[in-house]
């Protein structure tokens, strides 16, 4: 796929016709990968394009091709959320161009927050760990209540909240501006530990959702078990 063609930039109040394309397509790709996604309404994505805390990726055309944006929470958090790149775009680099743009945009608005994401995705891991984003355990982000009730709506919420907020199907990474390792630092770690990561993610989906299907029904090595254990809250 040629990404000459393709203009990623701040998204302005002229694109707010595009909301329901991506809430419509975040819906979809959920549904299709079988994982969790907190939803969000096309009002919601026109206020946050509306208050300039948006990237949007069009192609020269004006065709719709991915999108992001910025939650703020106490101001002291930000998360990079609702990452999504229309099908016929994907693997071909734009989500880590839209991710790298809109990273770029949290720095300039928010240069002291702490950064942080949650993925149920090994590739936007190894896009997050590009960027300097390191893997930390629930408890390193925001304490904010309307943070943790927009999970509400996300088909993993009974999970999270069997688990107290401590562990869900997602794995939080974050980014520090006051204490953080080099973008060379952490995909380098990325990539030592990728295959860890991926047995790590399959052993959340059997770990976490066993106890859903039972209950349905009725009615590695060393340095794998400590990044587990770091990790998980068993």
């Amino acid at each position: 796929m040629e990404n000459s063609n393709i203009i990623i930039r701040v998204a302005t109040p002229a694109d707010a016709h595009y909301a329901t394309t991506v809430t419509d397509e975040m819906a979809s790709s959920a549904k299709a990968r079988g994982t969790g996604i907190a939803k969000r309404s096309p009002e919601y994505i026109e206020q946050k394009i509306n208050e300039g805390k948006a990237v949007i990726a069009l192609t020269k055309d004006g065709d719709w091709v991915g999108f992001c944006y910025i939650e703020v929470w106490k101001g002291e958090y930000v998360a990079n959320s609702g990452l999504i790149v229309a099908p016929e775009y994907r693997k071909s680099g734009i989500a880590k161009l839209i991710k790298k743009r809109v990273f770029d945009l949290s720095r300039e608005k928010y240069p002291d927050a702490k950064i942080f994401g949650l993925t149920t995705g090994l590739a936007v891991m190894k896009i997050n760990s590009e960027l300097g984003y390191e893997p930390v355990t629930y408890s390193e982000l925001t304490d904010d209540e309307e943070f943790w009730a927009g999970c509400k709506s996300c088909v993993n919420y009974d999970i999270l909240m069997s688990k107290e907020r401590k562990n869900c199907m997602c794995t939080a990474m974050l980014y520090d501006p006051t204490d953080h390792y080099e973008p060379a630092e952490t995909k380098q770690f990325f990539e030592e530990n990728k295959n860890i990561f991926e047995r790590l993610i399959r052993f959340k989906q059997w770990k976490l959702l066993k106890p859903f299907f039972e209950k349905q029904t009725a009615g590695g090595g060393s340095g794998a078990k400590s990044v587990l254990r770091h990790f998980l809250h068993f």
